[in-house]
């Protein structure tokens, strides 16, 4: 979050992480919280049987073509494997207080609703906080380490190791050996995207120019849902040579991909594969995107919960388990991937070691 996320990867101050994540805090206005209808807001007639999830998203929520609707296929996998009896869907506000945050997950406690689903960092000390107001529920948070409890599960992420991929692929692909990050808010998890792409580009071409930019700052968390502010950062860097950009700012990423096609460059998608997510009219200029499986995190949550076989702690959804990876549709990086899938191989087995943290 990056909340692509991741992102939002929004706010408790990381990034979704990226959180990501994929992972809204600091403003002045309470915002009203509210389900999205006709997205799974609430299902109409509950059954008999099965849980009742409730899920709260980081800002943009489900449509954000990222790092939500990751979270949100995950749910929609769910509803129909699972028999679950109920679903709400909670969707966080731009610059909304923690109050806000609070509100919104101790609505879905107090509703019945368990397990609870927090998508993003940003719901770090919010959640830690209701979980012990409510022992009895079983609470999950993606893209956070910090919110712990007997009943909070900890869903995590590798971006990095899936970001060293996309930069290999970057330096590979770039014609002008000039390529470009941008953040959508300059917090450690978004700076663990931005890590394993320098590293994976500069494996590649040790001297290829890396231009780096953040969106938003701490406390701001709108770096992740603006994709105008998303389109002026890549186009900067397009007008300065660079011909392939790879984003981790969540909806922010839209604008990526508008600027990409407006130089006839190259962008890098994030959190889903956003050849396929992202609006019709820019698909073409994603030539890969750095996939980070909210869905199959969420759902095996899910799945633990109606097992009773739910953990409490860290899970780690890392490039050996399958949680991060890279994306191929529209068959433009057919020709490296002999090249890329070696670098995956040699990160599993533990013979490339990818930094977490810029230098």
């Amino acid at each position: 979050m990056l909340r692509n996320r991741f992102g939002r990867l929004a706010a408790a101050v990381v990034a979704g992480g990226m959180l990501m994540g994929a992972a809204a805090c600091g403003g002045s206005e309470e915002p009203t919280t509210s389900a999205k209808p006709g997205a799974g807001a609430s299902s109409a007639a509950p059954q008999e049987k099965g849980p009742k999830v409730g899920l709260a998203y980081d800002i943009g929520g489900r449509g954000d073509q990222s790092f939500n609707d990751a979270a949100a296929a995950g749910l929609d996998k769910a509803k129909t494997e699972l028999s679950l009896a109920d679903t709400k869907e909670l969707e966080a506000g731009s610059g909304e207080t923690e109050a806000a945050k609070e509100e919104r997950l101790r609505l879905l406690a107090q509703g019945g609703y368990n397990p609870v689903i927090a998508i993003g960092f940003a719901y770090s000390a919010s959640l830690k906080k209701v979980a012990a107001e409510f022992p009895e529920v079983k609470f999950a948070i993606v893209d956070d380490a910090a919110a712990t409890g007997p009943n909070i599960s900890n869903l995590l992420f590798a971006e990095h190791e899936g970001s060293y991929l996309v930069g290999a692929a970057a330096a590979l692909k770039s014609k002008k050996e000039h390529i470009g990050f941008v953040g959508g808010v300059q917090v450690p998890l978004i700076q663990k995207f931005q890590a394993g792409f320098y590293a994976g580009a500069k494996k590649i071409k040790p001297d290829i120019q890396i231009d780096v930019k953040y969106l938003t700052q701490p406390p701001d968390f709108t770096g992740f849902n603006d994709p105008a502010k998303g389109k002026t950062a890549a186009q900067g860097m397009f007008d300065a040579g660079a011909d392939v950009v790879y984003h981790a700012a969540g909806g922010s990423g839209g604008g990526v991909f508008e600027a990409a096609k407006a130089a006839k460059g190259l962008a890098i998608g994030v959190d889903s594969d956003q050849a396929k997510t992202a609006a019709a009219d820019v698909q073409g200029v994603v030539m890969t995107s750095m996939i980070k499986k909210v869905d199959v995190a969420v759902f095996d949550f899910l799945k633990s919960f109606t097992s009773n076989s739910v953990k409490a702690g860290n899970t780690v959804y890392d490039l050996k388990a399958g949680g991060v990876d890279y994306s191929t549709t529209g068959g433009q990086i057919d020709d490296i991937k002999t090249q890329l899938d070696e670098l995956k191989q040699k990160i599993i087995s533990g013979e490339i070691s990818v930094p977490d943290k810029t230098a």
